[in-house]
Parts: C-alpha cells; structure tokens; sequence
C-alpha cells in the first residue's frame, strides 16, 4: 500500500469539483475480471480475494486514500450541442495513487446513482463491461494509450435497457487511468464563469501532468497548458487512426487532459479501410466517422480553449493548437512505421508518401485493414504476402506504387520481425460480430472460456506495436 497518497490530489480542488456520494449496494458479487498487471502497478496485486471484493464491489475505501467515493462535476458537447446537464452518472472517483508514471486515478462505472444520474438507474450492463474488458486490452496491445479495466464484478441485478435485449444482467466495473479531468470539467466552470476555479484547475494539472509547465506565470501557463493537451490528444487521434478503432462517442466530456482514451460505449474497430465508418448506429450524420477522429478532436480541443479563455480572454486558442495537424500527421507516420515494425533506408524517404500509398492501396481494394498492416510487417516479404488470405490483392496493379515505396524502407527490429505473433496467416482482430460471438456464448451459456481464449489471443501481440 505505499503508493498510497493519505492527501489524495483530488482534494486539492475542493468541493466546488465533486460530490461526496454512495455506492450501491448489490445482491450478489461475481468476479468475471481481475486485471494483475494493472494492481501491480498501484500496490494492489497482493489482495486477497475478500479484500478485492471488499474495496472492488462493496466499496469500501482504501486505507489513507479518498474518504469517500466522490461524482465528478462536468459538462460538456454531446455531438457538438451544449449539454449543462452532465457529471458522474453512474460512476465516481474512488481512489488515487502516485506512482513512477505521476498520478492515477480508479473510477467507477456501474457503481450506483448520483445526483447526475438524471433519472437513470446508475447501473451497467454485464455486456457494456464485457465490450470494455475487450477494448482496453485490444487498445492496450496496438500501443494506444488507454485506461485500463481493474475489475469488474457481475452483481446479480437485471436492468432493462432500449439498446439491448431486456431484462439483461448488470455488472459493476472498476478502471485505472491517468486523469478523470475532461475537457467537460473546465467547461462547466466556464458556464458558471469561475474564473478562479479554472485557474485552480489549470494548476492542479500542471502539477500533476504537466510538471514542468507549473512555474510558468498565470496567462502562460493557461496557453502552454492548451498546447500540451493538444500534442497528447493528437497523438491519441493518430494511435487510434493507425489501430483501425472508431470511437463512436467523441464528446468533449469523453476526452481527458492526459490524451488518454477511457470509458468505453459504442466503438468499433474497422472491418474494411472505410473514412466513413461510424460505430454508433444513432450516428446518422457521421459526425464521428473514423475518417473524421482528427478533426473532431481539434474541434473538441478549441472548446477547451474556449473555456480557457474565460479566465484569461488573453489567450489565443488558435496560437495554441497551431501545431495540432502537424503534430496529428507526424504521429500517424510514426505509428505507422511502428505497426509496420519498419524505419526510412535513406535519409530522403519520406515517410508521409507511405501513409498516403497505404492508405490508398487500402481503398482501391476495399481491403481488410487489420490484415493488410498485418501482411505488410517488417515491409512486403514475399513469402508473408503469398500466404496471406488477400494474396490475390498483392498481385494487382494497384499494389505495385506501395510494394516500390517499401523498398525505400528497412525493418526496424528483426527481432520484433520473428515474434511468434506473425507465424500466423491471420491477425487477432476484434471485429464486431466477434464481440457478439462471444457475447453470445456468455449470455445463453454462461460460457466464459472463449472469452478468456480470446484475451490470451489479445495478450499475444503486446509489445510488438509499441513504441
């Protein structure tokens, strides 16, 4: 327990930030989820399995930690409409560690009603924690930085929702990321023009996760704050781009000030490389496509510059979020050449005409996008494109300018080339109907076995598309 804080940072804020709420209470306690590697990582692994369902399902706190489970106060735009009436629904912060990655936070989803619930039952589903166990691990294997999934306990509730077969069962669900602070924290502040609580939020996060800009005067600190959330959240939009992953829910009140992806609804990964594909069905204006992420953030970006500039009307957002495109672009570059485990041969390649080819290729073909930057690792090995289930597309004219290109790279590590990962023909994907697949098997059967294969399956590429 020494990560523990016994001053949590959260405390700093004050109550203008939060309220103090309670959990609910639950029938039954089935642990489906247990992260190890995620415990470790705050001193928690060694809890016995009374304990873990003790802090984890009842609640209880920990010890020299938050005192008691507080919902986060927030606004935010929900498809780019103004919503005043937002904040921790169905969750709350429960505690916080300093570790040698700075401060994390464990929230809830699941845990009960605050008084944000707004008539809602507080509740989530066994199968929203299920797709979220599967996207924070898929998310976690292509390198994108994420939070992740602690615990989730199954809690013998039924609730009954529009959007799934009903009644359904509920779960309780625990995950540990950097920061709980949305871009939604600071524009509530600005709707109620506290001026003084967005300069006291503007430094609790530089102390926190922009250390080094916590000594700048007010007015800078405020534009070098909006630059630095800018970078984290353009690198976030290219990891997610170059992992084929579809938000689905891009909000201002679903993005954090440490460029982190969190809280996980109605995502998808791509089947076929498609710019226009969206995850959520009530998306109809495409508003948030996969093709439009980039965009989208920078648009979600100048809302937090707007609320910025209620404190210091000084501040110039534009300035601030000059360098977002170039730092989007430069990132998706990057992480493509990391997927694809490859480095320039000369210094004159350029790696942006790369990403275009691929890209390209990728719509010519309609092809298979996980499988396609599955084949073309460590560069287009002849071998690996003829057993490949899309050989036939390797022989076409349109591959022949990418396949050139190739030849101006090099692989990066030629131990990363022979992971036991690439002796397959296939990739692990996790594509929609793979979700209900195995859903299904859990729903009718209780039959977790193909899940946990799966997230062995998920398990079995990490580390080879990280930086």
């Amino acid at each position: 327990m020494s990560l523990i804080s016994a001053f949590p940072a959260i405390y700093e804020l004050g109550s203008d930030f939060y309220d103090d709420v309670q959990p609910a209470k639950f029938p039954k306690a089935i642990l489906r989820y247990r992260n190890q590697n995620a415990a470790a990582e705050v001193g928690l692994d060694a809890l016995s399995p009374e304990k873990w369902q003790w802090h984890f399902h009842d609640f209880h706190p920990l010890p020299e930690n938050i005192k008691s489970p507080l919902a986060l106060r927030y606004h935010g735009h929900q498809f780019q409409h103004y919503n005043p009436d937002l904040g921790d629904g169905r969750g709350f912060l429960f505690a916080q560690f300093k570790t040698a990655r700075g401060l994390l936070d464990l929230g809830t989803k699941g845990s009960g009603t605050t008084p944000y619930s707004r008539s809602g039952d507080g509740r989530l589903t066994l199968k929203g924690a299920f797709r979220e166990i599967l996207a924070t691990e898929t998310l976690q294997s292509y390198g994108v930085p994420t939070s992740r999934t602690l615990s989730v306990f199954e809690t013998g509730e039924n609730l009954e929702r529009h959007d799934e077969p009903s009644p359904t069962r509920a779960a309780v669900l625990v995950r540990l990321n950097h920061s709980h602070i949305r871009f939604g924290t600071f524009q509530r502040l600005a709707h109620f023009q506290q001026s003084d609580n967005i300069f006291k939020l503007v430094d609790y996060c530089c102390r926190h996760f922009y250390p080094s800009l916590q000594n700048l005067p007010p007015s800078q600190k405020i534009f070098e704050l909006l630059r630095a959330v800018a970078k984290a959240s353009s690198h976030l939009a290219a990891h997610w781009m170059m992992a084929g992953f579809v938000h689905g829910v891009l909000n201002t009140d679903n993005m954090n000030i440490t460029g982190e992806s969190f809280d996980y609804g109605p995502y998808r990964f791509l089947p076929e490389y498609n710019p226009a594909f969206t995850a959520a069905y009530f998306d109809r204006s495409g508003l948030y496509a996969y093709g439009r992420q980039g965009p989208v953030v920078y648009w979600n970006l100048y809302q937090l510059g707007l609320a910025l500039q209620v404190a210091d009307p000084s501040l110039n957002i534009e300035e601030a979020l000059d360098d977002f495109a170039d730092d989007f672009n430069f990132s998706l570059q990057q992480n493509l050449l990391t997927r694809l485990n490859i480095k320039p041969r000369f210094e004159t390649t350029q790696s942006d005409q790369l990403l275009v080819a691929v890209f390209k290729f990728m719509d010519q073909e309609k092809i298979l996008f996980e499988q396609c930057l599955f084949d073309l690792h460590s560069g287009a090995n002849e071998e690996r494109l003829r057993r490949s289930p899309l050989a036939d597309k390797y022989q076409s004219e349109n591959f022949r300018p990418l396949k050139n290109l190739l030849a101006d790279f090099e692989v990066r590590s030629e131990k990363i080339a022979r992971h036991d990962y690439f002796k397959s023909n296939k990739p692990c994907t996790l594509l929609i109907q793979e979700i209900e697949d195995l859903w299904r098997k859990i729903e009718l059967e209780d039959d977790w076995s193909f899940f946990e294969s799966k997230l062995q399956q998920i398990r079995s590429f990490r580390g080879v598309y990280s930086d």
